[in-house]
């Protein structure tokens, strides 16, 4: 990766003298055209005093100029692509990165849990949703409005009166890498928008 962030830098040079030449070369544009303008103007006011041969010349050297000014368009169009294309090389270069901590970050997570826990979760899970889903069964034909008021009080009150804190692991919890879930999170977060746009 140390020839890639030689590369990058280099780009960065690059993009940033194409802008310069660029923007010079705008500033010529309106130099030129400022003098086109002019010269027109000189041109009629030779015409006027029947000074047609030097309004000629004028008209030649104002001619000139217009393909000068043709030239310096497509300078500036040429220059405008190159810059367009490295900025979004640039993109690509950080995208590709990110895709690359992103992968570390899956390979961590992945160590860290396995896919028998992950299952176990789960399962766990859908046993819990089940035998929620059965005691609502049965409490659904048996209570009136006044019976789940009533429950809800309780419940309030039990809650109230026991606040029981949950046990501390005993064993030490797996090593993580600070903010590891935050990139992970942002590494997946670009991993998704990728296939979405492929």
């Amino acid at each position: 990766w140390g020839g890639l962030a030689g590369a990058v830098r280099t780009r960065l040079v690059t993009g940033s003298q194409l802008k310069q030449q660029r923007d010079k070369l705008k500033q010529y544009q309106k130099r030129i055209s400022l003098n086109l303008e002019r010269e027109r103007a000189l041109a009629r006011q030779l015409l006027k005093e029947g000074k047609k041969e030097k309004a000629m010349l004028l008209l030649k050297k104002k001619r000139y100029q217009e393909q000068l000014l043709d030239k310096t368009e497509n300078q500036i169009s040429n220059l405008e692509r190159m810059v367009q294309d490295i900025e979004f090389t640039q993109i690509e270069m950080k995208v590709i990165e990110g895709l690359k901590i992103g992968n570390e970050c899956l390979n961590k997570m992945h160590q860290v849990m396995s896919i028998e826990e992950v299952e176990r979760i789960i399962g766990e899970t859908q046993d819990a949703v089940e035998y929620q889903r059965q005691i609502d069964e049965i409490l659904a034909g048996g209570l009136t409005e006044e019976d789940e008021d009533a429950i809800l009080e309780e419940l309030n009150t039990i809650t109230q009166e026991q606040m029981e804190l949950p046990e501390v692991p005993s064993e030490p919890l797996p090593e993580q890498i600070p903010g590891m879930f935050s990139l992970c999170a942002l590494q997946l977060w670009l991993l998704v928008l990728l296939s979405s746009v492929q």
